[in-house]
């Protein structure tokens, strides 16, 4: 949580979902990446060549004339694909066009795409910034599964694209060895794509490790912070961005808000990333604002010509669901938090802790009520009901917010639900009440997975060292950031008394360190198919491991 510190549609095409959603082609001006907000239909044919050129990767000469190339008849797809909410018979496919197009989705159990089937998926439009996402159903359980994308334009049917591969594997309903990663907090405090860095490499070093799926805690974009063409460094060193007009000011426009997710995806690293390990992804405040809860109104921000923040949070969210491979249904097409069932072995359990919660306070009141949400009722039932219901060995919150770290908004608030040491108030009462559940209830194998602090650790919540002492002892496992500022370490509450068993940074951490400095981090979580043992480790920029905790299943 630091400093940078919705209209959905959806329709069916053979049993496929969808999001629709104007368009942002890249292209370079004088040497510097830029965005149009321009209707492609409305440009002359040299600036959309340019643009396209630009998009594609062409180098422009700073203060020479752009170099442009014969423009292609086909569509493309600048942005890659990339595939998420993966279970053992399904996968979402996320792609985007750079014009009116139809998608069409190819998949194989082979590399060599023999048995092929082919799935008409839905329009890629102007509304929808021509992203399309494609529900592919009727998979095989247990294997691996080869993907190409292609779109058809509209314009001129039978003219189609190039085919964007991908590769993903679904979950076994055996019980096997699960392996997965877990990270968040890109592109924070002004650290973008530097390409004298390498990029945002840590994707690289992530994909390496060949998870079978990955999850993102939150904090996919800095919606609200912009990313500058240089920073000077404590070193005297200069860090340089690749910098886009969508990302030279706060987002405000949905716009703006889908041109961070275009940012990202100018990394070649991320692109790579996307198309071979699919995606569980959860949003926290900075895909809308540091710090925001709904309700709030921005009245000193004077960056922010829209003040409410529930009108930024719907544009933010629209752009989240649009530019996302998160499935959607009828019922909930915003809905963040779900369950995913990974065989015998796991339950990963996804929560939204940004939602739903009360304005942030001082975080002292003693009873339950609107201004101590966090969950929100309904979610923390269907929680409480999904922990009941697992059959799973392991069942892993994956929570966008620590526990027992304290998080602070101003001098008098607190963004998290740690306040400070002693018994519960505020928004650990809802805390409380699901730790006591899950004891109550002798839910076995139940553990944390969060980032937002910007740094790794590994706590241990014991009730022999806490103030609220009615729930059984539990591991909470923290990583970041991806490609953004380190900080900390934050101040321990003592309420459901965690203990640092590892930390990643000095104690004495001087704030808002470079990704140069390598303090950039993710974790691994394998489940050992016969044993049932939980293997986290937590890794460096690099891959390097530099912890790891093994915790035996208990039983039943």
């Amino acid at each position: 949580m630091r400093e940078s510190k919705s209209i959905v549609r959806r329709s069916r095409t053979n049993g496929s979902g969808s999001l629709f959603c104007p368009l942002r082609l890249e292209y370079e001006r004088h040497g510097r990446i830029v965005s149009s907000k321009e209707n492609v239909m409305s440009l002359s044919r040299r600036r959309f060549v340019s643009m396209a050129a630009a998009a594609a990767g062409m180098t422009v000469v700073r203060g020479a004339p752009a170099f442009i190339r014969r423009a292609k008849s086909r569509p493309m797809l600048l942005q890659g694909v990339a595939s998420g909410d993966v279970t053992s018979t399904s996968a979402v496919i996320w792609s985007r066009s750079d014009r009116p197009a139809q998608m069409f989705v190819e998949w194989s159990t082979t590399e060599s795409f023999r048995d092929v089937r082919r799935v008409r998926g839905p329009a890629a439009l102007f509304n929808c910034d021509f992203t399309s996402k494609l529900d592919l159903t009727d998979l095989p359980a247990g294997g691996k599964i080869f993907y190409r994308v292609q779109f058809e334009d509209l314009s001129q049917p039978k003219i189609r694209s190039q085919p964007v591969t991908g590769s993903f594997r679904t979950p076994s309903r055996s019980r096997r060895d699960v392996f997965f990663a877990w990270s968040g907090d890109t592109a924070g405090q002004g650290f973008g794509i530097n390409p004298d860095f390498g990029g945002m490499k840590i994707y690289e070093a992530i994909r390496r490790q060949q998870p079978q799926f990955f999850i993102h805690s939150g904090d996919t974009i800095y919606a609200d912070g912009p990313i500058p063409e240089q920073i000077k460094l404590d070193d005297g060193t200069i860090w340089k961005n690749v910098t886009t007009e969508a990302t030279s000011k706060v987002a405000e426009t949905t716009a703006e808000f889908r041109g961070n997710y275009l940012y990202n995806l100018l990394d070649k690293n991320v692109r790579r990333f996307n198309a071979e390990v699919p995606q569980l992804v959860q949003w926290d405040d900075h895909e809308t604002l540091n710090n925001w809860y709904p309700g709030e109104m921005l009245r000193d921000d004077a960056r922010y010509r829209v003040k409410s923040v529930s009108l930024l949070a719907a544009r933010a969210k629209r752009a989240f669901m649009e530019f996302t491979p998160i499935r959607t249904s009828l019922r909930a097409p915003d809905r963040i938090y779900r369950a995913f069932h990974y065989g015998p072995s796991l339950d990963i359990l996804m929560i939204d802790l940004r939602t739903f919660r009360g304005p942030n306070s001082p975080n002292r009141q003693t009873k339950r009520g609107p201004a101590t949400t966090f969950f929100g009722g309904a979610q923390l039932r269907w929680l409480k009901r999904q922990l009941l219901l697992s059959k799973a060995t392991w069942k892993i919150i994956a929570s966008d917010m620590p526990i027992g770290l304290i998080i602070r908004d101003g001098a008098r608030n607190f963004e998290n639900g740690a306040n400070g040491n002693g018994p519960p108030l505020g928004r650990e009462l809802e805390i409380a009440d699901l730790l006591r559940f899950i004891k109550a209830k002798r839910i076995r194998n139940v553990a944390w997975l969060t980032a937002d602090v910007h740094y790794a650790a590994a706590h241990y919540y014991s009730p022999e060292k806490a103030r609220f002492t009615e729930f059984s002892p539990f591991w909470e496992f923290v990583a970041g950031p991806l490609n953004a500022g380190t900080f900390g370490p934050n101040e321990l509450d003592n309420t459901f008394g965690p203990e640092v068993r590892f930390l990643s940074i000095p104690k004495d951490l001087k704030p808002r360190r470079p990704p140069t400095d390598g303090l950039q981090f993710f974790g691994t979580v394998r489940i050992d198919g016969k044993s049932k043992t939980l293997t986290v480790a937590l890794h460096n920029l690099t891959g390097k491991t530099l912890h790891r905790v093994i915790v035996p299943a208990e039983k039943p």
